[in-house]
């Protein structure tokens, strides 16, 4: 009888191992698949923000109040904002730096837009290759950190 003490215990000790184990690694998967999906949903609320701001510029017949406008609501409507600060709360410091310069970047865009750039002027065409480059690197700081935290 007092043998089956100690292999009771050995054996309940190896099974609350095991399901310790298996719960910090499902834990982890889940908090890599929330990191994954609020970085893509906030890569989109970029590129859509972006989207609408390049549709404002480009709309030359169009009198400058109204493309100002078009370039505030670019925002409003892209969810950008509410998703960087999501992203601020979880992600690691190279992606927060890499996605407070591509927000900046975006916003800076806008702000010409609203001042009635167009699409052509040299001042959008140097910003926006400005953002395509702070977008990129924000990109590739995702995907490093994605690749780096797989559980």
């Amino acid at each position: 009888m007092t043998s089956t003490a100690p292999g009771a215990a050995i054996g309940t000790l190896a099974t609350l191992t095991t399901d310790l184990s298996r719960a910090k690694r499902t834990r982890q998967h889940n908090e890599h698949n929330t990191r994954r999906q609020l970085c893509a949903d906030y890569l989109a609320a970029l590129a859509r923000t972006r989207n609408n701001l390049r549709l404002a510029a480009r709309s030359a017949h169009t009198p400058p109040e109204e493309r100002a406008r078009k370039a505030i609501e670019a925002f409003k409507e892209g969810n950008a904002y509410e998703l960087r600060y999501q992203l601020a709360l979880i992600a690691p410091t190279p992606v927060i730096e890499a996605s407070t310069a591509a927000f900046r970047a975006l916003r800076d865009l806008r702000d010409l837009v609203e001042e009635g750039a167009l699409h052509t002027d040299p001042s959008y065409l140097d910003l926006r290759d400005h953002w395509e480059e702070r977008f990129a690197e924000l990109r590739t700081a995702m995907r490093s950190t994605l690749d780096t935290t797989q559980p």
